[in-house]
């Protein structure tokens, strides 16, 4: 089955409450979350304080790429802001196998994602 994930970057988040509950009516029932930390990848985006309030509108699940330098500091704090998924870039990841037991530890989904300049047989 294939299912679409609408990233609330692409909302207005001047009503991201509106926005969110109209993908829900569309049938959303996952909203894909892009972190950014200006140091992985030079935009900056959100933070646990945004999750956190997500978290509190609506039911879907949440799926946060962690687009970031540490994720091995930082998934925690999305988990407990409310997280269901969290996927980490494996070129920020020190030892990649650690981190991603860590995040299910925590009560999490973990996930693998790779930049596109990086050959999949490192994930080996």
């Amino acid at each position: 089955m294939v299912e679409i994930l609408p990233s609330i970057l692409a909302s207005d988040f001047a009503r991201l409450g509106e926005e969110i509950a109209r993908v829900e009516r569309g049938g959303a029932s996952m909203l894909h979350l892009d972190v950014m930390d200006g140091h992985f990848v030079p935009n900056l985006t959100i933070g646990p304080p945004v999750v956190k309030s997500i978290r509190k509108i609506t039911k879907a699940t949440l799926d946060v790429h962690l687009m970031i330098a540490d994720p091995d500091r930082y998934a925690p704090i999305f988990i407990e802001a409310g997280a269901d998924c969290v996927s980490v870039h494996q070129e920020a990841c020190r030892h990649l196998d650690s981190t991603l037991r860590m995040i299910q530890s925590e009560g999490a989904q973990a996930g693998v994602v790779i930049n596109p300049a990086t050959p999949i047989s490192t994930l080996d």
